[in-house]
């Protein structure tokens, strides 16, 4: 009996011990999370870049709690997608152009208390006419926006050449890989000649690499029309890492910004990873960068 009520005060003295690290565990990783990132914005402000995250990169959690990552991470811009969960407690409702006045006005007051301004969205696409397309044009005047990334056919560029300089918003033209229409960089310059500057890129440098080009030589084609960058690093598996570890050769694709005097949103775009660890990725990549910019700006 004395043996058994040994073993039962060892089991329960093990559990008390496993529960108190499991707690200091799981506040370890709530303080990680919640930690705040500094960033030299004076840099990025002398440069005239603006690192955005493209909110694609959280879609696993609902705009609203993807927004308050973003000022975890020091992040002040943002690039909607259509379709994101509105919130926690508004799983139905989804973030896009068609968002009633009363959510717009919601989505305004939250993009204030965490100091995050959207500046691009995407990727989006127009319908078929021009009510349509001025329905898109409306909301992202309403919020702001600068930048809509859009795939949207080469027949539509003229229209949406007019509504650019109408609404005084550019079309930022992204690319999939290959076999997409929009791969190569020659074709949104197709796509753009005769055109304003308001229709340019938005260069995906992940896509590029997984379409076989090298990445900073298509940024050169992309020179007066580089409007927006879904900027990643990829590892040999074609997989997100953070910015600087991957085959992209991230540090020559902010040179070659510098170089051609761009002043683009630089968007964060994680396709790879979930979780506590890819906050922690793109955490990274957010220093990066911003050590990146110190060094540019100088």
């Amino acid at each position: 009996m004395a043996g058994l009520k040994y073993e039962g005060d060892r089991m329960k003295r093990f559990l008390l011990v496993a529960s108190a690290l499991l707690a200091v565990g799981a506040a370890t990783a709530t303080r990680a999370q919640e930690a705040t990132t500094k960033l030299n914005h004076r840099a990025m402000e002398k440069l005239g870049w603006k690192l955005t995250c493209q909110a694609y990169t959280f879609r696993e959690m609902s705009a609203f709690e993807a927004l308050d990552v973003m000022k975890s991470l020091d992040v002040r811009y943002v690039q909607f997608y259509p379709g994101q969960r509105f919130s926690r407690e508004k799983p139905d409702q989804k973030l896009d152009h068609n968002m009633s006045p009363e959510l717009i006005k919601e989505l305004k007051a939250k993009l204030k208390q965490v100091n995050v301004k959207p500046v691009c969205y995407g990727v989006v696409g127009f319908g078929n006419d021009e009510t349509s397309a001025r329905k898109v044009f409306s909301w992202a005047k309403e919020m702001g926006i600068i930048n809509i990334v859009t795939e949207a056919p080469e027949s539509q560029m003229e229209m949406l050449d007019r509504l650019a300089n109408e609404y005084k918003i550019n079309i930022a033209i992204h690319d999939h890989p290959k076999p997409s229409h929009y791969w190569h960089p020659d074709t949104v310059l197709k796509a753009a000649e005769g055109r304003s500057k308001r229709i340019g890129f938005c260069a995906d440098t992940g896509h590029w690499f997984r379409s076989g080009l090298v990445p900073v030589e298509a940024l050169k084609k992309a020179e007066g029309r580089l409007h927006d960058m879904h900027f990643k690093d990829l590892n040999e598996a074609k997989h997100d890492v953070p910015w600087g570890t991957g085959l992209c050769n991230a540090r020559g694709l902010l040179e070659e910004v510098k170089r051609q005097g761009a002043r683009p949103t630089i968007s964060i775009e994680y396709e790879h990873g979930s979780g506590a660890e890819l906050i922690a990725n793109v955490r990274k990549c957010v220093e990066w960068f911003s050590q990146q910019a110190t060094e540019l700006a100088k």
